[in-house]
């Protein structure tokens, strides 16, 4: 006897989650990942692992239903949580941590992350939350760079006044 078409969407989530999710680093990748599972013509989603192992109409319902959960999650966390997301994002690509930052702001690639199902006022609600993110960690970033803060920051080579002779 066959399970029930959604214990099996349950079955291939558990198996998304604990398989392919858990190797991602946060939250915001597991976003960035599951959105790139779907076709951005279609907007169908597709694992070939996962299609093996049950069926593809399975696995693309058990990725759009994880690709909802964590957005959901997203969507509810507070911006401190959703800096620390996009910072644990940040250092775990090879890519230089300023000009991922530059390019984000930029191209604005979390755009595409967003669910198909979501309203348009959660998915601007979403991606506005994302830009104050950036803007924070782009300062944290540049903060930790002593060419990029301004003069009266930057650290003096000079000994303090009561020092001088």
């Amino acid at each position: 006897m066959e399970r029930p078409v959604s214990m099996q969407v349950e079955e291939a989530c558990e198996d998304l989650k604990n398989r392919t999710l858990t190797s991602l680093p946060g939250r915001l990748g597991h976003l960035i990942y599951l959105a790139s599972t779907r076709d951005y013509n279609t907007g169908q989603y597709y694992h070939e692992g996962l299609a093996k192992r049950f069926s593809d109409w399975v696995a693309a319902e058990a990725l759009a239903k994880c690709h909802r959960e964590v957005y959901q999650f997203l969507l509810q966390s507070s911006l401190a949580n959703l800096v620390g997301e996009l910072e644990r994002y940040v250092r775990s690509t090879p890519a230089d941590a300023e000009q991922l930052l530059k390019t984000w702001e930029k191209l604005q690639p979390y755009r595409i992350a967003v669910p198909a199902q979501s309203s348009p006022v959660l998915a601007e609600f979403f991606t506005s939350n994302i830009k104050i993110a950036l803007a924070i960690l782009k300062r944290r970033h540049s903060k930790n760079s002593p060419d990029q803060q301004p003069a009266w920051q930057r650290p003096s080579l000079d000994p303090p006044p009561s020092h001088r002779l």
